[in-house]
């Protein structure tokens, strides 16, 4: 793209942005998932902590805080909650204690049969196949990448 065609884009009006495009779809991902994780007692971003330790049942703060792209003021509280409803816990490691060590309890693992029915309804109300889906997730890592240390 032209320095000329990237100064055209600008004129366009915000439904001609990729960025605000982007930006409502996340909206509608994040509003989707809320309807759907709230009889859960989830919230959004439990559900992405979920996600991690579903797969990793014991991992450190800090590795939740790389892969969700939070920092520990924002990620302490959400664990805090999860802890008081049974979900997770978290110790201090042996060797050293500024590591926060979180586990995956049984009540949190019991969700997972229904969050798998959440993606299953997510992935249909998009109306994509999942080789579309598989696509577009790999456009929007690319945009990612390639805009570096702008996310």
């Amino acid at each position: 793209m032209t320095t000329d065609q990237a100064a055209s884009t600008l004129r366009d009006g915000v439904d001609d942005q990729l960025c605000f495009a982007t930006y409502s779809a996340s909206r509608a991902f994040v509003a989707a998932y809320r309807r759907r994780l709230a009889p859960m007692g989830l919230t959004y971003t439990q559900y992405l902590v979920l996600l991690l330790l579903w797969r990793e049942p014991e991992i450190t703060m800090q590795e939740i805080c790389r892969s969700l792209e939070l920092d520990s003021g924002t990620l302490t509280p959400v664990l805090k909650r999860m802890e008081e409803a049974g979900l997770l816990s978290r110790r201090r490691g042996v060797d050293d204690e500024r590591t926060v060590i979180v586990t995956l309890e049984p009540t949190g693992e019991a969700l997972w049969p229904r969050a798998r029915e959440v993606q299953a309804e997510i992935v249909a109300a998009t109306g994509m196949s999942h080789g579309e889906i598989d696509e577009l997730r790999g456009q929007l890592r690319d945009v990612t990448l390639a805009l570096g240390d702008d996310h």
